[in-house]
């Protein structure tokens, strides 16, 4: 696959709005940026969702943003773009910041992050969001939350 600058900043900027959607808490703007019929394989159950579960709707992500207080800071590291034709692809390192409701304080943590996108007449849309975070293989099966790149 070969990519054209101009697709690479057309995807960034995609992330970038995805980011300031959430910081802003405004889901409307979040799933503006989805395909309609995205996939989904995200932190949060179930193992796959889609616009018919709860975090792949307005409402749920709303229900979700309302268990934190003041901003939900979403951060890209050195998203790697790689685009043919009418699709793309973007692997990134994230780190998700924010306080829980009622906290004293926020969290932070990094996960992994792979976005598929199709162009779409209104631009590059997101048809396909894969999350992970690591665990640990020593039989706990603890999320190891507190890696760092």
């Amino acid at each position: 696959m070969s990519t054209t600058t101009t697709t690479t900043t057309a995807v960034r900027d995609l992330l970038a709005e995805h980011a300031a959607a959430h910081a802003a808490r405004e889901p409307e703007r979040i799933m503006a940026l989805y395909s309609d019929e995205p996939v989904a394989y995200t932190l949060a159950p179930p193992l796959q969702q889609g616009p018919d579960t709860e975090y792949g709707t307005v409402d749920g992500l709303r229900r979700w943003m309302a268990t934190f207080d003041g901003p939900i800071q979403i951060d890209y590291q050195d998203p790697v773009v790689t685009a043919a034709g009418d699709v793309a692809f973007v692997h990134t390192l994230t780190r998700m910041t924010a306080t829980p409701a009622g906290a004293p304080e926020s969290f932070s943590f990094w996960f992994r992050s792979t976005f598929g996108l199709r162009r779409q007449e209104d631009g590059w849309r997101i048809v396909h969001r894969h999350e992970s975070t690591p665990f640990h293989m020593d039989g706990s099966f603890r999320a190891a939350v507190d890696l760092q790149p």
